[in-house]
C-alpha cells in the first residue's frame, strides 16, 4: 500500500510540473494550490459504480496537494447536480445529460472533462424490442427530469417519437422496478451498473439499449468531469489537479479494477464486490482521450433540445456550461 501511495505521489507530482513547464523541484513552491480543500458528492442508497473514479480518487486529490478531501452524501444522483449549483461540492464526474439540463436552467456548472462513454442500459420487457416499441408503454423513472429520464427522452426523440406524449412515465423507488417489469406494470427502465450485472444475472428483462456498446451513444462521452463554475473560476489550479485525479482514478479503474471494487464495496457505495467487479470490467474507463467532450455536449444538447427538454441551443451550452482549457492542458502533458 505505502508503495503504491508513493507511487500515485511521485505521478502527481511529475504530471503537475510537466503542466507548467517546470522541473519537479520548483512545483511545490512556485504552484500552490489556491485551496487544500476539495468537496465532492457521493451517493450510497442507490449505488452508481459509473462514477466510481471519483469514488476512489482520494488518494489522488492527497497525492495533489488537497489535504482536506470532503465526500457530501446525497439520497440519489438527481440531487447531486442542483447540490452543485448551489456550491454544496465543488467538483465531480457525473452523467452529460443532466448536467446539460442544469446549465440550460441557468445554474453555475461547468463541464471540463470527458471520462467515460458507456454504462447505462434501458432494459425492457418481453413485448418491447426496440426503442420505438416504447410508443404507449410505461416507463419508470426515479423522478422527472432525474438522469435516467433525460437519457430515454433523448433515445426516445432519436428514433422520432415524443417523449412528452408518446410514452407513459411513472415515478417508482430504483429498487422496485425489477418487480414492477417482471410483474407488467412498467414496460421499460434505465439502470446502470451494478443493478443491470444484477439484472443479467436474475434474467430480468432484457436490454433494448446499450451506451457501452450501441452507436450512436458509444462514441460520445456519459459521464464527465463538471464544476461549480466559481470555484473553477476562483481556484484554477484546484480545479485542473482535482480533474487530473480524477482522470487519473479513471485509468486506475480500468488497469486494476479489483481493488476499485474493493474499495466501492467497502465504503458503501456498492454492495455486491462481483457485480461491482464485473461493471468495473464492461465500463470503458481510460479512454478520456478517445472522444471528443465538445461534440458529446453539442450531441446531446441537439438531443435534448429536440425531445423539448431545454431550450438553449448546443452553441449556447457550449458558450455557457464548458471551459476546454483544463483538458486540452491534460491531453498535452498526461502520457
Amino acid at each position: 500500500m505505502m508503495g503504491r501511495r508513493q507511487f500515485v505521489r511521485d505521478m502527481a507530482v511529475a504530471g503537475a510540473a510537466s503542466v507548467l513547464g517546470m522541473g519537479t523541484e520548483v512545483f511545490a513552491a512556485d504552484s500552490a494550490l489556491e485551496t487544500t480543500r476539495i468537496r465532492l458528492p457521493r451517493v450510497r442508497q442507490s449505488p452508481n459504480i459509473c462514477w466510481a473514479p471519483a469514488y476512489i480518487a482520494e488518494d489522488l486529490l492527497k497525492a495533489e496537494g488537497f489535504s482536506d478531501v470532503r465526500f457530501v452524501d446525497y439520497p440519489d444522483t438527481a440531487t447531486v447536480y442542483p447540490g452543485m449549483a448551489t456550491g454544496d461540492t465543488d467538483i465531480m464526474m457525473g452523467f452529460v445529460a443532466p448536467a446539460i439540463y442544469q446549465i440550460d436552467a441557468g445554474n453555475p456548472l461547468l463541464l471540463l472533462a470527458g471520462v467515460h462513454p458507456g454504462c447505462l442500459e434501458l432494459i425492457a420487457g418481453p413485448h418491447v424490442r426496440s426503442v420505438r416499441d416504447l410508443k404507449g408503454k410505461v416507463v419508470a423513472v426515479t423522478a422527472l427530469n432525474d438522469p435516467g429520464h433525460l437519457f430515454m427522452t433523448a433515445f426516445i426523440g432519436h428514433v422520432g417519437l415524443d417523449p412528452r406524449r408518446d410514452v407513459k412515465w411513472v415515478v417508482s423507488p430504483a429498487a422496485e422496478r425489477a418487480a414492477l417489469l417482471t410483474s407488467g406494470k412498467i414496460d421499460a427502465f434505465m439502470a446502470s451498473p451494478p443493478l443491470t450485472q444484477e439484472m443479467r444475472a436474475r434474467k430480468i428483462g432484457h436490454v433494448i439499449v446499450n451506451t457501452t456498446t450501441d452507436r450512436p451513444w458509444s462514441q460520445y462521452f456519459c459521464c464527465m468531469v463538471a464544476a461549480n463554475r466559481e470555484f473553477a473560476r476562483k481556484y484554477p489550479v484546484a480545479a485542473m489537479r482535482a480533474t487530473r485525479a480524477i482522470i487519473k482514478s479513471s485509468e486506475l479503474c480500468a488497469a486494476d479494477p479489483e481493488p476499485a471494487a474493493r474499495h466501492m464495496v467497502r465504503a458503501g457505495t456498492a454492495l455486491n464486490y462481483e457485480y461491482v467487479l464485473q461493471g468495473l470490467r464492461e465500463i470503458p474507463y481510460g479512454t478520456w482521450r478517445k472522444f471528443d467532450a465538445e461534440d458529446t455536449v453539442r450531441y446531446y444538447a441537439l438531443r435534448l433540445q429536440e425531445a423539448g427538454m431545454i431550450k438553449a441551443n448546443p452553441q449556447k451550452i457550449l458558450a455557457q456550461g464548458t471551459d476546454w482549457r483544463i483538458l486540452n492542458v491534460l491531453k498535452k502533458a498526461l502520457k
